[in-house]
C-alpha cells in the first residue's frame, strides 16, 4: 500500500455531568463512528468540565495532535454554559446578535414551543455568536454551530443535545469536512464470537495475526462471554485494492474461528436472533426470572422485532411460576427455584402459552445476597425449547449483580441461538 496521508480528529465534549457519571457521553462515540464514513479517523476524545482553564488547555492540546477538532457542550442559556464566550476569546472575537439565529429563535418559541411568555433575555442569548465565526444552522434546537480556524485547524462547536448535535453533523459539518480536506478511506470488517475467552482466542489464531500486513490491524473487543474481532484499514486512495486485501484476510480469519463464530457481520447477540428468526419466519418467546425482563428487553431493543417476539412472563416469585407457568408447587418446594426441572417447565410452558416455535427460559441467583452452599450467588439455570425437545444448562458466574443479568440473559440467548441454528 502506499504512504498514507491521514486526516485526523480529536473530539472534545464539554459538562461536569459527564464527568460524575450523571449522563453518559454518547455523542463521541457516534461522531467517531459518522466520521470514519468519510476517511476521518479520531485520534483523540476526552472529555473536561465546566472549566474555563479546563476548556482552554484542551483546545491548546488538541489542536497540537489533530486538523479537527469538534466539541460538544456547553451551548445552552444558563450560567454553567461557558463555551460560547470561551471560544469568542480564544478566537479574539466579539459577541454579536446573529440576525437569522434571532429569527430561528424567536420562531420556536413562539410557533413550535407555543410559550405565552415574552422570549426571555437568556433565549434571545443563544442568538449570540463571536464575530469570527462561521455559523452553521440548528434547526433542531436553539443554539446554533460555530466554525471557526485558527492555524489551518478547523474548530467546531456544537449543543451537546445529540439529536441537535446530529444534525449539524449531518447537514454541515461533514460536506464542511470533506470540501476542505482530501480524506481517505477506512474499512473495517467485524465478526462476533461466544464461547471462547479472549486469551485462548488470542492463542488460537495468532498464526493469522502475526502473518498480517502492517497495514491491516486486528483488534480484540470482549465482552461477557463473547468477542469481537475487527479487521481495519486505511487507504489514502485506491479503496478498491483496499477492500479486496480486507476482504481475502477476513475470509482467512473466519476460516480460523469457524467453530467458535456466532456471524460475521458487527451486530449483537439479539440483532443476529432476530435475523436467524426473520428468515424462517419463526417466533419466540420468554420466561424469566432472575433477569427481570432484561432478555425481552435486549430481544425489543432491535427495531422490527415485533415480526418474531411475541411476549415475556416475568415470573419473579413462586407463586407466579405456579400459577402463570404452571410450574407445581412441588417442584418448586422440591428441587427450588433455580433448578433444572424448574426452568425446564417454565420453558415448556411459556412456548405452550405463547404458541411460538421457540422460548427461552432462566432462573438463577444474581446476588449480592440469596445465595448458599448449594447454590451460590452467580448460579443460573437457563434452558430453550422447540416444540421437539428442551436443552438445558447450568452455569456459575462469578461478577456483580448487574453483570451477572447482563452475562446471564447474553448466554441465554446464544443457547437460543445454537438451537436455532442446529434446526437449520
Amino acid at each position: 500500500m502506499e504512504n498514507i496521508s491521514t486526516t485526523y480528529a480529536s473530539i472534545i465534549t464539554i459538562g461536569d455531568e459527564l464527568l460524575i457519571g450523571q449522563v453518559i457521553d454518547t455523542n463521541s462515540a457516534w461522531m467517531a463512528q459518522t466520521l470514519n464514513t468519510i476517511g476521518v479517523l479520531v485520534k483523540r476524545r476526552i472529555a473536561v468540565g465546566d472549566d474555563w482553564q479546563e476548556i482552554w488547555a484542551a483546545l491548546d492540546e488538541e489542536s497540537n495532535h489533530s486538523d479537527i477538532i469538534l466539541i460538544t457542550g456547553g451551548l445552552g442559556p444558563t450560567a454553567d454554559d461557558i463555551t460560547k464566550p470561551l471560544l469568542c476569546k480564544y478566537f479574539g472575537g466579539t459577541m454579536i446578535m446573529h440576525q437569522p439565529t434571532l429569527e430561528h429563535v424567536t420562531y420556536l418559541f413562539e410557533h413550535v414551543f407555543k410559550r405565552p411568555m415574552p422570549l426571555l433575555e437568556r433565549n434571545r442569548k443563544q442568538a449570540e455568536v463571536p464575530d469570527v465565526c462561521t455559523v452553521l444552522k440548528n434547526e433542531r434546537g436553539t443554539a446554533p454551530g460555530m466554525l471557526f480556524e485558527k492555524k489551518g485547524k478547523i474548530f467546531i462547536s456544537m449543543p451537546g443535545v445529540p439529536h441537535e448535535m446530529k444534525w449539524i453533523m449531518n447537514h454541515h459539518v461533514l460536506q464542511i469536512i470533506q470540501q476542505k480536506y482530501k480524506t481517505g478511506f477506512i474499512q473495517f470488517r467485524t465478526l462476533l464470537t461466544a464461547g471462547i475467552g479472549e486469551s485462548f482466542l488470542a492463542e488460537k489464531i495468532k498464526p493469522f495475526e502475526e502473518a498480517l500486513p502492517s497495514y491491516i490491524k486486528l483488534a480484540y473487543l470482549p465482552n461477557y462471554g463473547m468477542v469481537r474481532l475487527r479487521l481495519s484499514g486505511y487507504a489514502a486512495s485506491n479503496p478498491g485494492q483496499l477492500v479486496n486485501e480486507i476482504d481475502q484476510q477476513f475470509t482467512l480469519l473466519k476460516t480460523y474461528v469457524s467453530d467458535v463464530m456466532v456471524i460475521d457481520e458487527d451486530l449483537p447477540m439479539q440483532a443476529v436472533i432476530g435475523k436467524l428468526l426473520q428468515e424462517k419466519k419463526q417466533t419466540v418467546a420468554t420466561a424469566e426470572s432472575c433477569t427481570g425482563g432484561y432478555i425481552a428487553h435486549l430481544i425489543t431493543s432491535v427495531a422490527g422485532s415485533s415480526a418474531y417476539y411475541e411476549g415475556s412472563i416475568v415470573s419473579y416469585s413462586y407463586n407466579i411460576k405456579e400459577r402463570v407457568l404452571q410450574v407445581p408447587d412441588e417442584v418448586l418446594n422440591t428441587y427450588g427455584a433455580v433448578s433444572e426441572e424448574t426452568v425446564c417447565l417454565m420453558v415448556k410452558n411459556a412456548r405452550e402459552l405463547m404458541q411460538t416455535d421457540y422460548a427461552v427460559a432462566v432462573s438463577g441467583i444474581m446476588g449480592p445476597d440469596g445465595g448458599t452452599p448449594e447454590k451460590p450467588v452467580g448460579t443460573v439455570w437457563m434452558a430453550v425449547a422447540d416444540k421437539n425437545k428442551i436443552i438445558s444448562q447450568k452455569f456459575h458466574f462469578r461478577f456483580d449483580r448487574a453483570r451477572n443479568i447482563e452475562v446471564t440473559a447474553l448466554t441465554a440467548l446464544n443457547l437460543l441461538r445454537k438451537l436455532i441454528v442446529d434446526n437449520h
